[in-house]
C-alpha cells in the first residue's frame, strides 16, 4: 500500500535528487520546494498545489498529478513517461524544453503556455485547453487532441503527424510550415469547407 500524506504543507524544502516511489499526496501544498532532478515512479499527487517549485531535469514515470495546480513552476528539461495529469492547470510556468511520452493529459489547462520546442508523443490530450498556446517548433505527434480548445494557438513549424486534429479550425490557429500527414490534410481541407475531387 502506498504511503498517504494528506493536507500537508511543504515550504522551502530541499528534495533535490530524491526518489519518490509509491507515495500518495492528497490536497498537499508545495511552495518554493526544490525538486530538481527528483525522480518519481508510481507516485500520486491529487488536488495538490505547487507554487514556485523547481522541477528542473526531474523524471516522472507512471506517476499521476490529478487536478493539481502549478503556479510559476520551472519544468526545464523535465520528462513525463506514462503519467496521468488529468485536469491539472499550469499558470506562468517555464515548460521548455519539456518531454512527454505516453500517458493521459486530458482536460489539462495549458492556455497561454510557451510550449516552443517541447515534445508530446503518444499522449492523450482530449479536451485539453491550448488556447493561445505558443507551440512553434514543437513535436506533437500521435496525440489525441479530440475536443481540445485550440483557438489562437500557434503551431508554426510544428510536427503534428499522427495527431487527431478534428478539433482544429484552420482559420483560428497558425499552421505555417507545420508538418502533417495525408489523412490530416484531408481533415483540414474538410474543415475549410473544401471538396475533394
Amino acid at each position: 500500500m502506498a504511503e498517504v500524506t494528506e493536507d500537508a504543507s511543504f515550504s522551502g524544502e530541499d528534495w533535490y535528487g530524491d526518489e519518490l516511489a509509491e507515495r500518495h499526496f492528497l490536497r498537499c501544498t508545495f511552495r518554493d520546494v526544490d525538486m530538481t532532478e527528483l525522480s518519481s515512479r508510481g507516485a500520486v499527487f491529487e488536488e495538490c498545489v505547487f507554487g514556485n517549485v523547481k522541477f528542473n531535469a526531474s523524471r516522472h514515470a507512471d506517476s499521476a498529478f490529478l487536478r493539481c495546480s502549478f503556479l510559476r513552476c520551472n519544468l526545464f528539461e523535465a520528462e513525463f513517461t506514462g503519467c496521468k495529469l488529468t485536469g491539472s492547470v499550469f499558470e506562468q510556468c517555464t515548460l521548455r524544453p519539456l518531454r512527454v511520452t505516453g500517458g493521459d493529459w486530458s482536460f489539462v489547462n495549458l492556455s497561454d503556455a510557451d510550449l516552443r520546442g517541447v515534445t508530446f508523443s503518444g499522449v492523450r490530450m482530449r479536451e485539453a485547453d491550448l488556447t493561445s498556446a505558443l507551440c512553434d517548433g514543437a513535436t506533437i505527434s500521435a496525440v489525441d487532441l479530440s475536443g481540445a480548445h485550440l483557438t489562437r494557438a500557434k503551431f508554426n513549424r510544428c510536427d503534428l503527424r499522427g495527431s487527431d486534429l478534428t478539433a482544429l479550425h484552420p482559420n483560428e490557429v497558425e499552421l505555417r510550415d507545420a508538418l502533417i500527414d495525408p489523412t490530416q490534410a484531408l481533415t483540414i481541407a474538410q474543415a475549410l469547407g473544401l471538396r475533394i475531387g
